[in-house]
């Protein structure tokens, strides 16, 4: 993708002539265009992790006594994936159909510093190809397969043994979704993406949160083009991204489970999750030259309380710091 310069004319130049000697502040920037560019049968494979870490604050105290004992539980879960995306169809004017197969998936949960051993119905996606399409800017089109794909992996999530009704264990679904739902996210949500940005200009966009407990939450995201950097590998892109609470969550989005179940563990045990806070900050470098993301970095602190069922307590405190970065891999987009 050829890098878009602005045109002198000679209006333009005698004004940013007529700056420099009256000391005016005003610059001419110059535009960029973050396009995602495919070649067709050039596979591209990243790395995701996802990873946080969980602190529960209960009070043990009873009714009036504010000063009961405090207990602190300490949670931590990580998913990391390797996923291959082959363009089989390209039209850099029009749709691009790929085809992503997940190469692995690999899960680790602790609590309290001890390892829990279980089986994640997130590695269902392991091996499996699911095929969708994507615009000139990289915003999936046609997300059926994945949309199928994802509740599969939710019917994976619940025990088969429905006696005591339909119970779900934990799960990191929500990571993946996190991961694959939103790729390119930071240059697809550019609305007027045809006529580039400057450094220093920003635009909004909405991004899932990954949660251990069963929450259907958005935080709101500004992106903003802080700088061009020059590399080996090209002109790269800085775009730097704050993190808020979204008041909304579109209603396209997946949803892996259907229908009433119960959530196991202390994240089922635990009700009426209410977000208090959500800040974070990120950094996504998108390589201008080859039209692809070559890595990002988001990160963020959500503040929550929760109660005890049947009434037996409330301001539950929940904290959870939250990691997720992609990274393209070394050597292998190279044919």
């Amino acid at each position: 993708m050829k890098r878009v310069i602005s045109k002198i004319t000679p209006l333009v130049f005698a004004v940013l002539l007529l700056c420099s000697l009256t000391g005016c502040g005003g610059i001419l920037q110059k535009k960029e265009l973050l396009t995602v560019d495919f070649k067709k049968d050039l596979p591209l494979r990243y790395k995701f992790v996802s990873s946080r870490d969980i602190d529960v604050e209960f009070n043990l105290g009873r009714g009036s006594d504010k000063a009961g004992k405090e207990q602190t539980d300490k949670f931590s879960e990580s998913i990391e994936m390797t996923v291959a995306y082959i363009p089989t169809e390209v039209d850099p004017y029009g749709l691009t159909t790929i085809k992503a197969t997940c190469e692995s998936v690999n899960v680790q949960n602790s609590k309290a510093g001890r390892r829990v051993i279980k089986n994640d119905a997130v590695e269902y996606f392991a091996g499996k190809n699911f095929t969708f399409t994507v615009d000139a800017r990289g915003k999936i089109e046609d997300y059926s397969q994945l949309n199928e794909l994802i509740k599969q992996a939710g019917e994976k999530a619940f025990r088969p043994n429905t006696k005591q009704g339909r119970v779900k264990e934990p799960d990191m679904i929500s990571d993946f979704v996190a991961a694959q739902w939103f790729l390119w996210d930071a240059v697809s949500s550019i609305e007027k993406y045809v006529e580039g940005v400057s450094p220093g200009q920003s635009w909004k966009s909405k991004l899932s949160i990954p949660t251990p407990m069963v929450m259907r939450k958005a935080r709101d995201v500004t992106y903003t083009f802080a700088e061009v950097r020059n590399s080996p590998k090209g002109h790269i892109a800085v775009i730097r991204s704050s993190y808020s609470p979204a008041k909304s969550v579109p209603d396209s989005w997946p949803i892996p489970y259907t229908g009433r179940f119960q959530m196991s563990g202390t994240f089922g045990f635990l009700t009426n999750y209410k977000m208090l806070d959500l800040k974070g900050e990120g950094e996504e470098l998108f390589n201008i030259d080859a039209g692809r993301t070559e890595e990002y970095k988001q990160h963020y602190q959500m503040n929550l309380e929760a109660s005890l069922p049947m009434g037996l307590g409330s301001g539950i405190k929940i904290t959870i710091k939250q990691n997720l970065t992609m990274q393209l891999l070394e050597n292998e987009h190279k044919k």
